[in-house]
């Protein structure tokens, strides 16, 4: 086999390519800073015990772990944070709580949230999504449409209140 296509190396691992970073502005709620510097502790603790395993032939998970902790820290560095609890209730905006009925009568409440934050099990809704797109700006007793692949859904603005600010 010709050495012209074999890559000598030292034996190292190359980083890790980086995670996409939305082209979205990162806009966060306290909870939400809070969160991701928790999760920058966790990522940089689990760094230091691989790091201090006594066999270190597979250095993948410390690849995969610096990777993660470059994500999380240019999504630190790019957050605007928004607290919620200094936002008017007239109109659903970033951070607000917004209950909905649909044509059914079946309520819910969705949480416009950032994206680190964003969970569809606990209806928390990035500021980009669809349905938070229909919903910011409109006021109680206002009518939105909701466009999802499976088709349009009417809903009507029955509540708009700060969220609970804890996780």
């Amino acid at each position: 086999m010709s050495r012209a296509f074999v890559k000598e190396g030292d034996g190292g691992l190359d980083p890790l390519p980086d995670l996409p970073l939305s082209p979205h502005p990162n806009y966060v709620t306290p909870r939400g800073l809070t969160a991701l510097q928790s999760r920058l502790r966790v990522l940089q603790d689990a760094l230091g015990s691989l790091r201090a395993r006594p066999d270190r032939l597979d250095k993948l998970p410390e690849a995969a772990v610096e990777r993660d902790i470059r994500y999380v820290e240019a999504r630190l560095r790019s957050a605007i944070v928004i607290d919620p609890a200094t936002l008017p209730l007239d109109e659903a905006a970033f951070g607000l709580a917004v209950t909905v009925a649909d044509t059914q009568g079946i309520e819910t409440t969705y949480e416009i949230t950032g994206e680190d934050e964003a969970d569809p099990t606990l209806h928390r809704i990035a500021p980009h999504s669809p349905l938070a797109r229909a919903l910011i700006g409109a006021q109680t007793g206002d009518e939105v449409v909701w466009r999802k692949p499976s088709g349009t859904v009417t809903l009507e603005i029955l509540k708009i209140a700060h969220a609970d600010p804890q996780p």
